[in-house]
This record gives C-alpha cells, structure tokens and sequence, in this order.
C-alpha cells in the first residue's frame, strides 16, 4: 500500500498531461501485482470509489466489461440535482446531501457541471399548487444551507409567459424559477476513471471478471477477460467492490451460484431528444405530465431538446434496455401538452435512449408507484466471501457513495479511515479560476463559437491540448459530423489519452454524436475510423468490423420497439 501523500503527489498537472500506459501494460500489471482493492464496473459509481481509493493511497485495479459509462452513468438526465421530486416522498437527508454535492461538483468540475434555471409552471387543478410547491422550494434552499447558484423566485402568470412564450397559458396561475445543474453523464464518469489512472490505479474498460478467486471461503481476486485480445489474467486482491449497478446481481450469482437473491431492481428510465427550435425555449421545465402526473422534465442541451424521463418496472436486460414506441408517444404527448405550437411528432425525435436506474430491492417490488417512490439512498451489504456490494444512489452523489465504498474497503483491510481527498481536489480539467476566460481564450484560438464552446465543457483546462492536435495535423480540424461541434482531433485525443478503443467509446460517450444525429452516427463513424485505425493497428478488414460492430451498437442503445418489452 502506498502512502497518501505518495498518492496526492501524483495528481496530474494540467501543464503536464501523460497518456494513460498501453493496454498490454496495465494488463501485465492486472496479472503480477497485488492489489488493495479490485472494482467491478466502470459506471460513475465504480470509476469514483477508484479515484477516491488511488487517492488515499491504496493499490487500485478497476475493471470494466464494456466502456466507462457504458451503462445507466450515460443514459441519465444529465442531471447534477437536489432531487425536488423527492421531497414528496420525505427524503430529507438525500435531498440535503444532494444540494451539498451539487454545490461541491459546480467548484471541482465547473467545465462538466453547471447551473441550469428551471421554470416550473402551475396549471389550475394541477396535482402540486402553487402554495405547496412555493414551499416545497423554501424547503429546497433551506436544505442547500441557501448557497444555491441563486434562490427560488415566485412566478406570476404574467412572468411565466414573459419568460418562455411558448408555454401553453390556458389556466396557467404561475409558477417559480428554482436552479440546478446540468452535466455531461458520461464525461463525468470519465474524468474519475483518468483520475484513477493519474492516481495510480490500473483500470481496463472492456474486461469482464468471468470468475472470482476463493479461498478458505473468501474471495481474493477474480478471473478477468479481456475482450478485446480474449487473454484471461488472474487479478489478485485483498478486497473486492461489486459497483456494477444493474448487473450487481450477476456479479453477486458468482459469489453465490445457488443462494443469492436479488438486490437490485431495475426502473427504466427513457428519454428523447428533439431539435430545440421545435419548442424554442430558454430554460429547463419541471413539469406534471397530464398523462398521469408524475415529475418530467424538458430540458435545454445546446441545439436539442431533452425530454424524459419516463419511470417504469422493466425485467429487460441492462445490456438491451431501450426505449419503445409506447414510451416514446408518451413523452410527445406529454410535452406538446403544455407546447401546443411546437406539435411534436414522431418525425421530431432525432434520438432516443433508455436506461435502468438501479434501485435497492427492499422496499421496491416492481411496480411502477414503487418505481417512482422508491429512495435513490445507496446501501453497501457484504457477501458471505467478502465481496463489498453497493447498490442504489444516484448520479448527483456519486462522490459519497463513492466515499462511503472505500470507507468500507478501509475497514475489511482493518486499516484507520483516512479522510476523503475528493471533496477537494478537482477532477481533471476543472483547474479553471474563470469558466469565462476560457471560453474567450478558446473562441480566439479555435475560431468557431460553438467548437470552441464545446472543447472547454468538455475538456475544462486540457482543452489546449487538444486543439493543439489540429496544429500538427491540420486535416484533425475538420467535423466529425456536419453540423455538430466535434473535430477529428478528438479521436485523436480519445485513443491517445481517454481509453477509447472502440467507435462506440468516441461517438456514444466521449462525445455526443449518436445522440445527436438521426442516423445515430453512423457517418460520423467513417470519419473517426479513419482516425483511429492507425492509431490503435486496425487494418482494412478490421475497420470494416468495427463500423459493422458500431452499428449494431447503435442500434441495440436506440432502435426503438414496436411494444414494451
């Protein structure tokens, strides 16, 4: 184990930012060291409890079947929030510790999490009144300890419409303005997971564990596959964390084959997105679906839309989870309800997604008002062998539970509990004293507003060194696609230093291509793979593969059923 000064010592400069070692590296380490902790699943939740552990001090291995965020930590809301919802459900404490958290990511990430108004209209007979949601917002700052971005302000009618015309006024009687953040879901994750590997942790996106290491009883490591060379490596470990979210109960069917009941229920979640000039509004909504009342949201994302989410039960898996025609119409209706000009229609929806939000079991049978009512606490229980699990959460407050998992790995190791670094120390990229002043250096250096807009979101204090890719390699500047503001440079940037291996890393979640074309970018794949295959030893054959494979990903995260599955 490694001191933690000797950890904190190897946080990255942004001066100075080192590519991550080779695959064949990390996989050599995988086989011949021993580690403190091996982490199961590369979600926001995994690749957080690997920084938080690198930083302490420990010896991390983090693992990952697909690619980080691949699973529910891309297919959210990109939401960093309180939770208002929750406050109908009495969940107090998670709304306090979410407001906390929300404050500390917009001072660590300031490039992936920012502030984001909201309007949330009240129509006449509405199921929250104005009295009740005025003071539910009271409560709201009040839990925020009143440091929120700014407080909630009561609505007139009148200022409603002045503020988004839009708006259907038709026994509109007001509404307030109330702030959260938003964020970019699979970003966020990312930045942990290079945090980790700054820190000194080794972690490998697609590599499943196919076995775990027993002994006497105890699980000490596991049988982990890469997929990408099918080469087996024995991992040694002296703890284990299942982070996997809605695959915790595959994980927990190795340590247990014939006794482990489910710990984890699955609620899916989908989500559309539409151009924005179709509703052409300013702010984010909150709103009561008229469908059957429950809270969803409308919600600013650069040229789109976002609108969702839907909560339902789903036995689906959480590798074929996607959205259906049913859930889709459902969204539309309920939008163009309160925007009756926009008149939504399915030719509107340029993407849509879905996504099991991983709900602890107890309490929560599968019903669709247990879905929407069930707490989004996290738990963390101990199989027989040893196996730390955590289950539940949300995107909002990672970092906790992220702190909470390796506060319990400390005490299986029987070692002091050192305190967290991870509420200080920003993640990397967020090293920015003016979000402003970068913006203005970017849009001077790269000479497009919305390149240079998206490259500081994306990339915070780094983004230099991404452009400076274009500088050497001027044919790096030209777009990924056509329309959008990704440049060539950044899969360039991906595979070099952002542990893409595969089209699907770039085009699904270091950047937002396939949500944001209507052929799920399948173009934008031509052009990455010309990129990449040099980069990563792809001969023609095999870039041929890996379009056909980007493909049927795509397909797979946003082809839409034709019935609920």
């Amino acid at each position: 184990m490694r001191s933690e000064s000797v950890a904190l010592s190897r946080v990255v400069s942004e001066a100075d930012v080192p590519p991550p070692p080779s695959r064949a590296a990390r996989l050599r380490a995988l086989a011949t060291e021993t580690f403190d902790v091996l982490i199961i699943g590369g979600g926001v939740t995994g690749a957080g409890s690997a920084r938080d552990a690198a930083l302490r001090g420990l010896k991390v291995a983090l693992v990952e079947r697909d690619d980080f965020a691949s699973g529910t930590s891309s297919r959210s809301s990109r939401l960093i929030h309180g939770g208002l919802r929750y406050l109908e459900h009495g969940h107090l404490g998670l709304v306090f510790e979410s407001s906390i958290e929300r404050q500390r990511l917009l001072r660590l990430a300031p490039h992936l999490v920012r502030p984001l108004a909201f309007i949330w209209p009240v129509y006449a007979g509405a199921r929250v009144p104005r009295w009740k949601l005025n003071a539910g917002l009271m409560l709201y700052d009040a839990l925020s300890l009143f440091r929120n971005v700014k407080g909630y302000r009561r609505l007139n009618a009148r200022q409603v419409h002045a503020a988004e015309p839009g708006l259907r006024t038709d026994h509109l009687k007001g509404g307030a303005r109330y702030y959260d953040a938003a964020t970019d879901d699979a970003r966020l994750t990312l930045a942990n997971a290079v945090g980790a590997s700054e820190a000194g942790a080794v972690v490998l996106n697609h590599a499943s564990v196919k076995a775990l290491v027993l002994e006497q009883g105890q699980a000490h490591g596991a049988t982990v596959v890469d997929h990408l060379t099918g080469e087996e490596v024995t991992v040694r470990a002296r703890a284990l964390v299942n982070a996997t979210g809605p695959w915790s109960d595959e994980i927990r069917r190795l340590d247990a084959p014939n006794g482990a009941s489910p710990a984890v229920r699955g609620s899916k979640g989908v989500h559309l997105a539409v151009p924005r000039e179709r509703i052409n509004h300013r702010d984010a909504f909150t709103l009561l679906s008229p469908k059957d009342g429950r809270v969803m949201f409308v919600l600013p994302a650069d040229n789109f839309t976002i609108i969702g989410t839907t909560e339902t039960s789903t036995r689906a898996h959480p590798a074929e989870v996607r959205a259906s025609e049913s859930d889709v119409a459902y969204l539309l209706e309920s939008a163009n309800a309160f925007f009756p000009e926009a008149r939504l229609t399915r030719a509107d929806v340029v993407s849509a997604w879905a996504g099991i939000r991983p709900l602890v079991a107890s309490g929560y049978h599968g019903t669709q008002a247990d879905a929407g009512s069930a707490s989004r606490e996290h738990a963390i229980d101990v199989s027989p062998s040893g196996v730390l699990a955590i289950s539940g959460g949300k995107l909002t407050t990672y970092r906790v539970m992220a702190r909470d998992v390796v506060d319990a790995v400390e005490r299986r190791l029987g070692q002091p509990r050192r305190r967290s670094p991870t509420d200080v120390l920003p993640l990397p990229g967020g090293d920015i004293r003016a979000l402003d002043a970068e913006f203005a250096a970017a849009r001077t250096e790269v000479g497009d507003d919305a390149t240079a807009v998206h490259l500081v979101r994306a990339y915070g204090s780094r983004w230099r060194r991404v452009w400076a890719l274009t500088r050497e390699d001027a044919a790096l500047s030209r777009p990924l696609a056509e329309g959008l503001p990704y440049r060539a440079a950044e899969a360039a940037w991906g595979v070099t230093h952002e542990l893409v291996h595969t089209l699907s890393d770039l085009l699904i979640r270091r950047l937002k291509v396939a949500f944001e074309t209507r052929d799920q970018g399948q173009a934008a794949a031509r052009v990455a793979a010309e990129v990449m295959a040099p980069r990563l030893g792809w001969d023609a054959a095999e870039t041929q593969r890996q379009l056909d494979v980007y493909a049927a990903d795509a397909l797979r995260l946003f082809g839409v059923d034709p019935a609920e599955a």
